[in-house]
């Protein structure tokens, strides 16, 4: 059997990460928001239980990169992919509407006369124009792009710094990355149990000085306890947040139109993204080491987690408001 490096661990385990937002997490979002309203952040929770579970077989690809080389590796997981996948997808459909069915399963109330069909509420779904036009959308836009700004920078410079700064090896490393994990898993489940009953973005707002707490940790440990601490609160904080990122756009701007709405969101969060492993990486250049960079990171997810306590819901549109 060839030797599994952690550092093969890791790779896959970002590569996965990339797949799943490209490939899967986007479109499947929007499939279970139109399917769920009263539960929704229980839904996508559940959801995300299965990417969580799919990342169990991150150490089964690298030892089959390792043991058969990435052509053997990616034509097998084609293979699954048609035989597994392709039965999987062809079941869902984008709407409850399209199969007879209503959101949350639950029956229809009848329609006084001279309402249009499929009338739920006194209230109609915002068109991406008009979210555009709230401070709720921008609020929830930069404070997951600054969530998403911590979080790259983690993924990017954490193992560097936790070998380089605290001088731990790369199997210990990976294992407070292990521990992320577990973490995270829990925060879903957490998710699954309050993110229905408490504002979520209180709850997104609590979540992100989490994050801050954790960063600090890390950047400042002198034990291996401080860098567990790191582990374990940073990825409560990323579970307990990652489905309600979805479900608080849904809450405030419907479902009509959420595709989009969330296409427009996340462009405004790759910024951030994209940035959280450059400014850290520069500054670290700069300074030597990754205090300075990982405190300014921390800083932004202060400032992030007052972005979300600051997403008030928009106005309620009336069905008789005309579009602008």
């Amino acid at each position: 059997m060839a030797f599994l490096s952690d550092e093969t661990v890791l790779a896959v385990k970002r590569a996965v990460e990339i797949h799943d937002v490209v490939s899967g997490y986007f479109p499947l979002t929007i499939t279970v928001i139109r399917w769920f309203e009263r539960k929704r952040a229980r839904a996508l929770s559940t959801m995300q239980l299965g990417f969580a579970a799919g990342g169990l077989a991150v150490p089964l690809v690298a030892w089959s990169l390792q043991a058969f080389g990435w052509r053997e590796t990616a034509f097998v997981s084609g293979i699954l992919v048609i035989v597994l996948g392709l039965p999987l997808a062809s079941v869902l459909r984008t709407r409850p509407e399209d199969c007879g069915e209503t959101v949350d399963g639950e029956r229809a109330p009848s329609r006084e006369p001279g309402k249009a069909a499929g009338a739920l509420s006194e209230t109609r779904d915002h068109t991406a124009r008009e979210a555009l036009r709230t401070p709720a959308f921008w609020f929830v836009s930069v404070g997951h792009g600054f969530a998403l700004l911590l979080i790259g920078a983690v993924n990017v410079h954490a193992i560097t710094h936790m070998k380089e700064g605290l001088n731990y090896p790369i199997g210990t490393a990976s294992l407070v990355f292990s521990v992320i994990t577990l973490a995270q898993f829990s925060g879903v489940v957490v998710t699954a149990i309050i993110g229905d009953r408490f504002e979520k973005r209180v709850i997104a707002a609590a979540c992100m000085v989490l994050h801050l707490t954790g960063l600090l940790l890390l950047t400042y440990a002198v034990s291996f306890a401080m860098v567990i601490g790191f582990a374990l609160v940073h990825g409560l904080a990323w579970g307990i947040r990652g489905p309600l990122m979805g479900a608080i756009r849904a809450d405030y701007f419907g479902r009509g139109s959420i595709g989009v709405i969330m296409g427009f969101s996340s462009m405004v969060a790759l910024v951030g993204q994209v940035s959280g492993p450059l400014i850290a990486g520069i500054l670290a250049d700069a300074t030597g080491n990754y205090r300075a960079g990982f405190s300014v990171v921390a800083l932004f997810a202060g400032l992030g987690g007052l972005s979300f306590f600051f997403a008030r819901p928009p106005r309620a549109l009336g069905r008789a408001e005309k579009h602008r």
